[in-house]
């Protein structure tokens, strides 16, 4: 198993919109393309305009699949499109594929 950890930086002003889309949208497309959620973070104290979030795959065979799928989804990318009317969310993204090490209570 590999975790991939995506942290989003939202433009300002943007990250309500940026939840809301996820919220409404990318989760179900994640559900729709077999992507396992294992959750999704903004930060309490530190960096007010981040969403943070990880996903599960099997390998990277796997990632690369789902995320292929997701990717070439024409509803997403409209939602995509729709969202992003009055100017982008994003401002930087940023992910990282982690391996659980052996002493790890999450495999």
């Amino acid at each position: 198993m590999i975790y991939e950890l995506r942290v989003y930086e939202a433009a300002p002003g943007k990250l309500p919109k940026l939840n809301e889309r996820f919220a409404n949208h990318a989760v179900g497309y994640f559900e729709k393309y077999g992507m396992e959620m294992v959750g999704f973070w903004t930060e309490e104290i530190g960096t007010s305009n981040r969403l943070s979030y990880m996903l599960a795959f099997e390998d990277m065979a796997d990632r690369e699949k789902k995320w292929a799928a997701f990717r070439a989804d024409d509803g997403f990318r409209q939602v995509v499109v729709e969202s992003e009317r009055d100017g982008p969310l994003l401002v930087r993204a940023t992910n990282s594929i982690l391996r659980p090490t052996a002493y790890s209570p999450l495999k």
